[in-house]
């Protein structure tokens, strides 16, 4: 193990614009793999990175949220003037702005958020793109043949992959109305994973988790939550309101899920980052 000392003293070295230059806490874990920070297998690893991108929305009480659902409401409890320093409290679900799904949220016996593996947080990203057919088609969905044409490109989908989806409806969470679409009958209408996609993710790949730029991982109007309900109970993630998926890489890059560790919880908002 590295003393706390040995990361301020290679901070120095490298000075503060070389440290954020290769990522912060990413350099900071690949010193800590060298120090004897290990994966399951024991073997060290250090990262190197020279692109971080930020796939999180800025969460607030107007970004849109699962119909019956409140938003976020954020309170000011402590001031500079009053108190000497700055705190606020929140009121929010646990499935609003970009978030994870844990495995409990549809899976009875399934992984909460703090019981999620720290491993299985970290995963190489595979990106799909539907936007060219979501542009035309708001029902289209990942499809296992989507999949296929991504790994004749760039080889088998990875041990532990977070398969992504990226539909380019980001550009609508301005408009609560424009992102949830919902038509006069009351169903929305937005890109998701298909029943069969996810089946053969499960069933043939080996992935930690799934991720979409829409209010749900399965598609708007969806009646039965397949998508849910087949890989939650598998002990894997979902998130969902992603944002920025057209500025990373198809293939290469690698995803940090910062999902609190909250005892007992459904999933949470989330700080989601990915590196290459």
């Amino acid at each position: 193990m590295c003393a706390p000392d040995v990361l301020a003293a290679v901070g120095e070295r490298l000075g503060r614009r070389e440290f954020l230059k290769w990522g912060g806490a990413a350099a900071a874990a690949g010193i800590l793999a060298g120090c004897g920070g290990s994966r399951a297998s024991g073997a060290g690893v250090s990262l190197r990175v020279r692109n971080v991108q930020g796939l999180t929305h800025t969460l607030n009480s107007a970004f849109p949220i699962w119909p019956g659902f409140a938003p976020i409401q954020i309170t000011n409890v402590r001031s500079f003037e009053k108190d000497g320093f700055f705190a606020n409290t929140w009121q929010a679900p646990e499935h609003h702005g970009t978030h994870v799904d844990a495995p409990i949220h549809f899976g009875k016996g399934a992984w909460s958020a703090d019981q999620i593996p720290d491993q299985a947080l970290v995963s190489p990203v595979v990106l799909i793109h539907v936007h060219d057919r979501a542009e035309s088609n708001p029902d289209t969905q990942v499809t296992v043949e989507d999949l296929r044409a991504w790994e004749r490109q760039h080889g088998k989908i990875p041990e532990g992959a977070a398969v992504l989806m990226h539909s380019g409806w980001e550009a609508r969470a301005g408009d609560i109305n424009s992102f949830r679409n919902m038509d006069g009958k009351g169903t929305m209408h937005f890109p998701g994973f298909s029943k069969e996609a996810a089946e053969f993710l499960l069933k043939e790949r080996t992935i930690n988790g799934i991720g979409v730029d829409t209010l749900s991982l399965d598609h708007g109007a969806s009646q039965d939550f397949a998508v849910h309900f087949g890989l939650l109970p598998a002990n894997k993630w979902g998130i969902e309101n992603l944002a920025n998926l057209a500025k990373i890489p198809p293939a290469g890059a690698t995803l940090f899920v910062g999902l609190p560790k909250v005892q007992g919880a459904s999933g949470g908002t989330a700080r989601i980052l990915a590196v290459w």
